[in-house]
């Protein structure tokens, strides 16, 4: 497989892209990169559905939104899907070849990630995808320290994805680079930082920080957000 990654962080497995009209976002993209998204599937858990590129490699891009096909979940939806009014950079993942030792490994550094536990899909074909992980790390961090994740027996999605799409630049937005920099090295990668006074220049996570941004392109141009 190709590997169309310019600026993928060691041990990506895929940055969570979250919006509020999930339709309006992969058509956005489209516009912008020429790549059309493909339909995941959906987690009846948390009444949510998504769409997948491929970075080639082992890393991918998922755009999660509502579903509304599905009945209203009796948990929160994630990336605070509920109460979102543009699309954001929500968080990231991380697939470490030992899941169990570097939830341990953040743990020691003074992150706790939580405890892996099972997941599953639903693809549109039919098949089951199952997979362990940890939650994702929401509150004041911002989605930028990464959850994990252990696909077991399971293909990643990085591989099974036929659109592609590269990954220009992921950085994260902040003013403690050296905080972050400590966590994410205790799970063995490292990621692009921008450090900027108290408020994302962007404007992209609410005015606060810390936060991430990104940039993909496609053969018709390039999508940042």
């Amino acid at each position: 497989m190709t590997d169309n990654s310019v600026g993928v962080p060691p041990l990506l497995d895929h940055i969570v892209v979250a919006a509020p009209d999930l339709e309006a976002v992969v058509a956005d993209f489209e516009r912008a990169t020429g790549v059309r998204p493909v339909k995941g599937g959906s987690h009846e858990r948390f009444g949510t559905r998504n769409y997948l590129i491929s970075f080639g490699g082992d890393a991918y891009m998922e755009f999660v939104g509502i579903d509304p096909e599905l009945s209203e979940p009796s948990v929160p939806r994630p990336f605070n899907l509920d109460d979102l009014a543009d699309p954001v950079v929500s968080t990231w993942v991380l697939h470490p070849e030992d899941p169990d030792a570097a939830v341990e490994s953040i743990r020691a550094a003074g992150i706790d990630v939580g405890d892996l536990s099972a997941a599953s899909r639903l693809k549109p074909d039919g098949e089951l995808l199952t997979w362990r992980l940890t939650p994702p790390l929401q509150g004041g961090l911002n989605g930028v320290i990464p959850f994990l994740i252990d696909w077991e027996d399971s293909v990643s999605p990085a591989h099974s994805v036929e659109p592609r799409a590269t990954l220009q630049s992921f950085v994260i937005h902040t003013n403690d680079p050296d905080a972050l920099g400590g966590y994410l090295a205790a799970l063995g990668t490292g990621v692009d930082m921008c450090c900027r006074g108290d408020e994302c220049p962007s404007g992209k996570c609410q005015g606060e920080l810390p936060c991430l941004g990104l940039a993909v392109s496609g053969p018709e141009g390039t999508w940042t957000l």
